[in-house]
């Protein structure tokens, strides 16, 4: 007749806290699906300097040349494209560094103006609709009174010889 009595061990309801995310939906983690270039999609197998267009999709508005990973080329058109952009800023057609960031851009990259912490707002931004309007100016009618000739000037003047 022997009793058996509970041992003790971990309680049942700290496993269930920390049931490592059971809690939450889990998400099927599969691979991704690999980006296609655009290089591939349009079967180029080139890509010239002069391809300013095609050259574009390959370099941000920074100037900067993107990753494979965001274009999704491969590695021997990575290094097609890199040459290419290289030869083509060396030949000023492409910039190496845009310097004129508009503000518009940032501002919507961000989501939205920029709010600053300081408990103070920012000026609005002039518009160029408030900006004043000067009359157009109209021809005039009539000539104007001639000027005296640049010679007839010069010899009036006293102490000149």
């Amino acid at each position: 007749m022997s009793e058996t009595t509970p041992t003790p061990s971990a309680p049942e309801s700290s496993m269930k806290d920390k049931d490592f995310g059971a809690d939450r939906e889990s998400k099927p983690r599969g691979r991704r699906r690999r980006k296609v270039s655009y290089l591939t999609i349009n079967k180029i197998y080139s890509v010239d300097y002069k391809d300013l267009n095609i050259l574009r999709r390959y370099v941000n508005d920074r100037g900067k040349i993107l990753p494979s990973r965001q274009t999704g080329t491969t590695a021997k058109e990575q290094r097609m494209v890199a040459r290419a952009v290289r030869r083509a800023r060396e030949l000023a057609l492409l910039p190496y560094v845009v310097t004129e960031f508009s503000a518009d851009r940032r501002e919507m990259a961000r989501g939205g103006p920029r709010q600053r912490s300081g408990g103070r707002r920012p000026e609005p931004p002039v518009q160029a609709a408030e900006a004043p309007v000067e009359a157009p100016v109209q021809a005039p009618t009539e000539a104007p009174a001639e000027a005296p000739a640049p010679a007839a000037a010069e010899e009036a003047t006293p102490g000149s010889s």
